[in-house]
């Protein structure tokens, strides 16, 4: 039987609803020990693609629950270059597949260099696996799509369970946020259409966020440009109204992503009413659009990504595209 275009990316997106609350459910106290995670003073994420996007997310939460800093590292300061010395420092290393070299060098460097590695992936049996103290798996099962959806929504659910993990208080967090992604199933959000017909009539595609919203914001942007060759870009608030804000002297539709944080509120304020002002189709998404009230910023990135998700598919079904195989690109991307 043919396959009708984007239904593996359907049945990914709906599958990511269950996948999400068991993987957010799951222990991962024998990981960090292993890891030592629990020991150290200071996290580097390495990844790459929509892996990165998610790492990014996840190490904003990292750093508002733990007070230590959590920030990206290049795969290529091992892969390319001398490496470096880590001291009391711990890497998390996302990937889907675990295959890409440059990830696996990153590994066996990082731990050459002092430091305490940890793989989140969804191929336990992988070489990154191998070549890491311990290793998560995000548990998304297969997935077929290139684009990647249900794997990026696991990742955010076994990086806020290595939270609970390093900081049991925050276990409370990680249920509620199960609870909510499983009464979503059903919910479709209200700004779908007038989103699809704004994305497919504008050339440019600003998605803006802040801290937890900032790592969806680069998700969505890059899931925008695989599956409907629009060109999109994802901004933090705080640095949009800086050269960015100009092309909105053009067609330009602009996703905000609002994870509900209060601190967040003023900036992404600004953002949306400085963009409204010079005629940018603008549309705001608050926890309260995808029933996300009351969770974390990264839980509600998660219900973010899980409602727009099917509105990225829908929009380039529309453009005639098939978003489950986009011409230009494989499942697995293996970089040097």
């Amino acid at each position: 039987m043919t396959k009708l275009p984007g239904a593996y990316m359907r049945a990914e997106i709906d599958q990511a609803i269950p996948a999400f609350a068991e993987g957010v459910r799951q222990d991962l106290t024998e990981s960090v020990k292993a890891a030592a995670l629990d020991k150290l003073d200071t996290f580097y994420t390495i990844a790459r693609g929509s892996s990165d996007a998610a790492a990014n997310l996840i190490s904003y939460e990292l750093m508002a629950e733990l007070q230590k800093p959590v920030t990206t590292l290049p795969p290529s300061v091992f892969s390319l270059g001398n490496g470096l010395q880590l001291g009391n420092a711990g890497a998390l290393i996302f990937s889907q597949s675990g295959g890409s070299k440059d990830l696996v060098s990153a590994a066996i460097g990082f731990k050459s260099g002092g430091g305490k590695t940890l793989a989140i992936t969804n191929t336990p049996g992988s070489p990154l696996a191998t070549e890491t103290d311990a290793c998560v798996d995000i548990k998304a099962g297969l997935e077929q799509a290139v684009p990647a959806t249900k794997t990026v929504i696991c990742t955010i659910a076994a990086g806020m369970a290595l939270l609970a993990a390093l900081k049991p208080d925050y276990a409370k967090a990680c249920e509620a946020a199960a609870k909510a992604m499983l009464a979503s199933a059903e919910a479709k959000l209200e700004q779908a259409d007038e989103i699809i017909e704004a994305v497919k009539s504008t050339p440019h595609v600003y998605v803006i966020g802040r801290g937890c919203g900032f790592g969806a914001a680069q998700e969505v942007a890059l899931k925008l440009k695989e599956t409907t060759a629009i060109h999109a870009e994802a901004y933090s608030a705080a640095e949009v109204l800086h050269g960015p804000l100009q092309l909105a002297t053009k067609p330009l539709c602009v996703l905000i992503l609002d994870t509900g944080e209060e601190v967040s509120n003023q900036s992404l304020s600004l953002a949306e009413e400085r963009f409204r002002s010079v005629g940018a189709n603008v549309f705001r998404l608050t926890p309260e659009t995808v029933g996300a009230q009351g969770l974390t910023p990264a839980a509600s990135s998660a219900m973010l990504l899980r409602a727009l998700y099917p509105v990225i598919l829908e929009t380039a079904l529309q453009l005639g595209l098939d978003p489950d195989q986009p011409e230009t690109l494989s499942k697995v991307t293996v970089t040097i």
